[in-house]
Order: C-alpha cells, then sequence, then structure tokens
C-alpha cells in the first residue's frame, strides 16, 4: 500500500509541474555558463518547467546553477540512462527526472529517490508494463519516429488513464496535433531554444520563442 501511496504523490508532483506549459524545453547546453540566462530567458517567456539532458559534461554543473539561481524555474534532468545518472541529478537539484526508455534499474532507482520520473514508452506493452509499476504518466519517444500524434491518439482508448509527454521531431506546427489529444499534457521541443541563439547569448529572441510555445493551444 506504501508503495501505491508514494507513487501517487510521485504522480501528482510530476503532473503540478508539467501542468505549468503547453510544451517543456528539451536542452543539450554544451557551456554550463550559459545556462542561468538561458532559464531566465524562458521563464520570462512562460515556460518555467525546464528539462537539461544529461548528453554533455556541462549537464549537471547546469541543473544545479538553474536550480540554485533561477527564479521560478522547475528544473529537471533528462536522458537519464541508468541509477547513477538518476542519483547525480537528484543530487544536482533536479524536480523530474526524464528517460528515453524505461530499465528494471531506472525503476528501482525512481523507488528509492524522492523525485518523481517520466519514463520513456513506445509501445502499447511498455506502457502496460509501467502501468503495473503505478505509473500513469509517460514520455513518448521518439514521437514522430514512432507513429507521432495519429499513434498516440490510437492509445487513448485501450490505455485510458494513462498520460503523455511526447517529445522527438516535433516542431510548433506538429505540437498542435499532440495538444489536442486527450491523452496529452504537454510536448517536449527543442526549438526554443536554438543553439545558434544561446552561442550568440540573444536571450530576447529566445524569450519571444518561449511566449510563442508557451501560447500553443490556448
Amino acid at each position: 500500500m506504501a508503495k501505491w501511496c508514494d507513487m501517487g504523490k510521485k504522480t501528482d508532483k510530476l503532473l503540478s509541474i508539467l501542468q505549468l506549459q503547453p510544451v517543456v524545453p528539451v536542452l543539450v547546453i554544451d557551456n554550463a555558463a550559459s545556462a542561468v540566462p538561458l532559464a531566465r530567458a524562458l521563464v520570462k517567456g512562460g515556460l518555467k518547467a525546464i528539462e537539461i539532458t544529461l548528453r554533455t559534461d556541462a549537464a549537471l554543473e547546469a541543473i544545479r546553477a538553474v536550480a540554485d539561481e533561477v527564479e521560478g524555474a522547475e528544473v529537471g534532468a533528462g536522458t537519464i540512462l541508468n541509477a547513477k545518472h538518476y542519483e547525480a541529478a537528484v543530487k544536482a537539484g533536479s524536480k523530474f527526472i526524464v528517460s528515453p526508455g524505461t530499465t528494471l534499474e531506472i525503476l528501482d532507482a525512481a523507488r528509492r529517490m524522492p523525485v518523481p520520473l517520466l519514463p520513456g514508452a513506445a509501445t502499447p506493452s511498455e506502457v502496460m508494463a509501467l502501468r503495473e509499476e503505478g505509473y500513469a504518466v509517460m514520455k513518448f519517444f521518439p514521437a514522430e519516429q514512432a507513429g507521432g500524434a495519429a499513434y498516440l491518439k490510437s492509445l487513448s482508448s485501450p490505455l485510458a488513464g494513462i498520460q503523455f509527454c511526447p517529445t522527438g521531431g516535433i516542431t510548433p506546427a506538429l505540437a498542435l496535433d499532440y495538444l489536442a489529444l486527450p491523452n496529452v499534457v504537454c510536448v517536449g521541443g527543442s526549438w526554443v531554444a536554438p543553439k545558434a541563439l544561446v552561442e550568440a547569448g540573444d536571450w530576447d529572441a529566445i524569450t519571444a520563442l518561449a511566449a510563442a510555445a508557451a501560447a500553443l493551444g490556448k
């Protein structure tokens, strides 16, 4: 019973973050020094929930800086592939954890950690297995390559009660198709922080992109 109560609290915590906005920025940060001004630009535009992927050596430092210095930001860690990643991301200040897929090791780490997991799933079997573990919110990845909005819509009836954050290959135009689905809580997207704008330090342009993303589906 304790396990399920705990899962319910974690689900509520995760949803409280994902429901802040229609688009969660998925960031690959090469230089930790850019993390704080980038996050501030995104928050200013209305995107408070921010996923920083553990794909670079700067990722953990970037998460720590955003967690410590950016008021209003709900920073999470993405591309979590094992328990070591999970623990390091939580220690750095992550409020939520995102994995591209799911393993027994990650599920075990998620049980032991207070920070909620958004686990990746791409097939009905994967969704059903996660549902048996108590998960009701999942990442649908890679969204476009796995079948897109039409595929995800087809899961809404047989797998009722499961909500998704589709991520992977989504553009502003495609985002609207996903956000119109009853089983989509938000989408993940990298277009709000193009590498060229980040490297140029054009935070006003990123704020404008964030504002446009925050208004999607309204």
